[in-house]
């Protein structure tokens, strides 16, 4: 039988935000028995932080988690039999107390059940209310040492909320939860998109009546005018150094790419055509920008190299192809494609050139990957109102993000945390 999760989660809103609620089918093709047993010590902190590392690890769809509610393990004389009975592979273990002046001592140990062995641990001092941060640094450990890839439960994701008369650019755990306001406004807010180092966002906003691209610092709110020039400037891309944006501008009449440095000088055109031009994303080595044009006659995905020079074709299958995203170690290309009046999220291999659609849905748009490229993140319409969703870059795992009475889109995944 086919494996199958079905999850509904809610999380506490903050005062920033409504309810956000997650909703998960599929799973991967082979999943790693896990048991996480019930960390010991403060039982109010300690059952909040395992029930987060239990949803984070299922929500991945790559791990099973074997039944250990209300078990505990004694670190020190592990029932290996029992474990092993229960069908666990691995099992984290761990205890929560207090630290004194509000803080906490937190630490864990993976085990390997089969084996008998150790496969390390941490010790995490860490505030109250950094509870669901330090669950997620203990999922993202034992994500890795049992995939032998980076987890991304500790990262964050961007995104609109829309709400009457409203648009709020809202930042969250990367499962939706702690949702802080970066922006509020009456007039739109579109294209946030990170720097590299993750403390900084880029986006457009409409509320000077014209768009404008800004670059945020999140740490002190404060932001600066990167491009305002005569008509309109959007579509913000960093460069993987994070000192330059490729921006669209229509300064010169119709929309091209222009290059600017992140603090708004020195700006310069990229490319010139006869059609237009929108949409910019670096390759991961900063090598060459995709990006969408018409010059073709119809919407369509190209590349060009970063310096300027000989533009090349990409997509060619079908009349509509845009919002090229590459994957981030650059093997693969996300991008909404339209097929039998319906937009589509695809993910071309590079290598090959082959295509494999990834969602069902009908109004698909801003793709955005998990630093890990494991998922990708994007909005679609469900009812008629605008929802998160993601999928596994192997359309197994898929997940939907919505609030209740608001419109959620133009999403984008922060990168890992440092």
């Amino acid at each position: 039988m086919k494996p199958r999760i079905f999850l509904l989660l809610l999380f506490a809103a903050t005062a920033a935000s409504a309810q956000l609620s997650i909703e998960i089918t599929g799973a991967g093709a082979s999943r790693i028995p896990v048991a996480i047993a019930d960390f010991s010590g403060e039982r109010v902190i300690a059952q909040a932080l395992t029930s987060v590392v239990r949803t984070d690890l299922e929500r991945s769809g790559l791990f099973r988690l074997v039944d250990a509610a209300g078990a505990g393990a004694d670190e020190n004389a592990i029932a290996w039999g029992d474990w092993k009975a229960k069908g666990a592979d691995a099992l984290a273990a761990g205890s929560v107390a207090s630290a004194g002046d509000g803080r906490y001592g937190t630490r864990f140990r993976l085990l390997d059940v089969q084996k008998q062995a150790s496969l390390g641990g941490q010790a995490i001092t860490h505030a109250g209310g950094h509870i669901r941060a330090t669950a997620h640094r203990i999922a993202d450990f034992i994500y890795e040492k049992l995939t032998g890839e980076p987890g991304i439960f500790s990262t964050r994701i961007a995104y609109v909320v829309k709400s009457t008369g409203r648009h709020e650019l809202q930042i969250a755990d990367a499962d939706g939860g702690n949702a802080q306001t970066a922006l509020a406004s009456r007039e739109p807010i579109i294209s946030p998109v990170w720097s590299p180092d993750g403390t900084k966002l880029a986006y457009v906003s409409f509320e000077a009546k014209k768009p404008i691209v800004y670059v945020h610092d999140l740490a002190t709110g404060r932001r600066h005018v990167a491009a305002n020039f005569k008509g309109s400037n959007s579509a913000p891309a960093w460069s993987p150094d994070g000192k330059k944006l490729a921006v669209v501008l229509t300064k010169d009449g119709a929309s091209q790419m222009y290059l600017v440095n992140a603090d708004g000088s020195g700006v310069a055109r990229l490319a010139s055509s006869g059609g237009i031009d929108t949409e910019p994303r670096f390759s991961p080595d900063g090598s060459v920008i995709y990006f969408t044009s018409d010059r073709g006659g119809s919407p369509q995905i190209y590349q060009i190299p970063s310096a300027g020079g000989e533009v090349q074709r990409i997509t060619f299958d079908g009349g509509y192809n845009v919002t090229p995203r590459p994957s981030p170690d650059g093997r693969s290309l996300a991008f909404i494609s339209r097929s039998e009046g319906r937009f589509r999220l695809s993910l071309m291999d590079l290598g090959t050139r082959q295509t494999q659609m990834l969602t069902d849905s009908a109004k698909d748009e801003s793709p955005s990957f998990a630093p890990n490229g494991r998922m990708i993140l994007y909005a679609t319409e469900v009812g008629g109102r605008g929802v998160l969703a993601a999928v596994s870059s192997d359309g197994r795992v898929k997940q939907k993000l919505s609030i209740q009475a608001a419109d959620v889109r133009e999403p984008s995944w922060g990168p890992f945390v440092k």
